[in-house]
């Protein structure tokens, strides 16, 4: 058995998509991390770790490995889209299905994709 320590994030400016993921959360950039730094941290409330790194090339094709979301604090997939989008994701895909299923996948300010899914509620409503 292994424990997830982190989910790392190739980043051009890890500290200006980590703040953009800090709004996106509600979770707190690390207090030690600042602007400029190599490595920043978001430390989720379950000990998984959001860590972006910064690297020299830039994004040029699909992730392998991406995050799914879905809204909290009562907020449908599409309220958390339209929240996200505000915030300044971009739409990339949008798979919602007339029943009310599917999900979308934004980009974030760095075109990292990740997708926005159905809460459990939203879930359980139509089961």
């Amino acid at each position: 058995m292994i424990e997830l320590q982190a989910v790392t994030v190739d980043a051009a400016d890890p500290y200006a998509i980590a703040s953009w993921w800090s709004e996106a959360t509600g979770l707190p950039v690390d207090e030690e991390s600042k602007p400029g730094d190599e490595e920043v941290l978001i430390r989720t409330p379950g000990g998984l770790m959001l860590l972006f790194i910064r690297v020299p090339e830039g994004k040029t094709v699909k992730n392998r490995v991406h995050l799914d979301v879905n809204g909290a604090d009562g907020r449908t997939r599409d309220e958390e889209v339209e929240r996200l989008l505000g915030l300044g994701a971009t739409l990339h895909e949008d798979h919602r299905q007339a029943d009310g299923a599917g999900w979308v996948t934004l980009r974030d300010p760095e075109g990292n994709e990740f997708c926005v899914c159905r809460s459990e509620a939203e879930r359980n409503a139509t089961a």
